[in-house]
């Protein structure tokens, strides 16, 4: 059975689905806390995942520091997380349309009115909803302290 297909059975079941979606180079603390936060807003949590090469054109040729199999594996494998479906857009909005979530989450360093996804999500009386970080730990300040101590 294919993601869509799945999605499909989730909804006739009347599953409340929520959808976050990002990069998840480096799976941390901040990660596994903003997930299990997501999948209590809902039954089901489906992760949006950048492709490699859309990681690269929005973070840079060195990144992603993880090829997008092996996030999608990690990520799989997080209690949360329900279904993983890679992108290769630079922005999450086709998926979003394809999936049609109940819910729509980012975290708290986002406005809702900047979140890709958000008016569309409304139009149909869906949620729109960011989730404060508790850890001050990103995989970008992970990179640079390891660059820092491997010299």
């Amino acid at each position: 059975m294919d993601e869509f297909s799945k999605i499909e059975n989730w909804k006739r079941e009347g599953k409340k689905i929520v959808f976050t979606n990002g990069c998840f180079d480096i799976i941390h603390a901040g990660h596994v806390d903003y997930l299990e936060k997501a999948k209590k807003l809902g039954d089901i949590l489906i992760v949006g995942l950048n492709s490699d090469a859309s990681v690269r054109r929005i973070k840079g040729k060195d990144r992603p520091v993880n090829i997008q199999e092996h996030r999608k594996r990690v990520l799989e494998a997080l209690k949360p997380v329900d279904l993983v479906i890679i992108f290769d857009e630079d922005t999450p909005e086709k998926l979003i349309k394809q999936i049609k979530p109940d819910v729509l989450v980012k975290g708290g360093d986002w406005k809702i009115e900047n979140i890709v996804g958000a008016d569309f999500v409304r139009s149909y009386g869906g949620q729109v909803k960011t989730i404060d970080f508790v850890y001050d730990i990103s995989t970008t300040k992970i990179i640079q302290k390891a660059r820092k101590t491997g010299k």
